[in-house]
């Protein structure tokens, strides 16, 4: 995405919820993901894909199957896959639309990153998030006690 925001393209346009998160995840160079919370059925547990495991996605408007390599790490809830490689790759069935009135932001890193630069960008984003929806009840979860 930052090499993307670098480039002529400049930052894909989705909707206001993945602009923002977007604009979140390239200014601090943090994947963020989001899901529409109304849509996940049970909870979202981050495993490792055994390789047989069904992800719709979309390729040329079109949905298609695909299939995590296996170790693969993957988000999914009760009814399987919503994100592949981490929260890089999104499915439709989750995502944040227009219509979204509660949403799952998921900001991920790995060493060195210390969490301190993650709690920034969750900052930020809950921020820019609070500022586009007056009213709306934004909390930032603690990284330290996700575990």
């Amino acid at each position: 995405l930052a090499r993307r925001a670098l480039s002529g393209a400049g930052l894909p346009r989705i909707n206001a919820l993945v602009d923002l998160y977007n604009a979140v995840s390239v200014a601090h160079l943090i994947p963020v993901g989001g899901e529409d919370l109304d849509l996940i059925q049970g909870g979202m547990r981050l495993v490792r894909a055994g390789g047989e495991e069904d992800f719709v996605t979309v390729a040329g408007g079109e949905e298609v199957v695909e299939h995590p390599e296996p170790g693969e790490v993957v988000w999914c809830d009760g009814a399987g896959v919503t994100c592949r490689r981490w929260n890089w790759r999104q499915g439709p069935r989750t995502r944040l639309t227009e219509r979204t009135a509660s949403g799952l932001f998921l900001l991920e890193s790995l060493a060195p990153m210390p969490v301190a630069d993650v709690v920034r960008a969750a900052g930020e984003l809950a921020e820019l998030l609070e500022k586009s929806s007056p009213g709306a009840r934004v909390t930032v979860r603690d990284p330290e006690s996700a575990a």
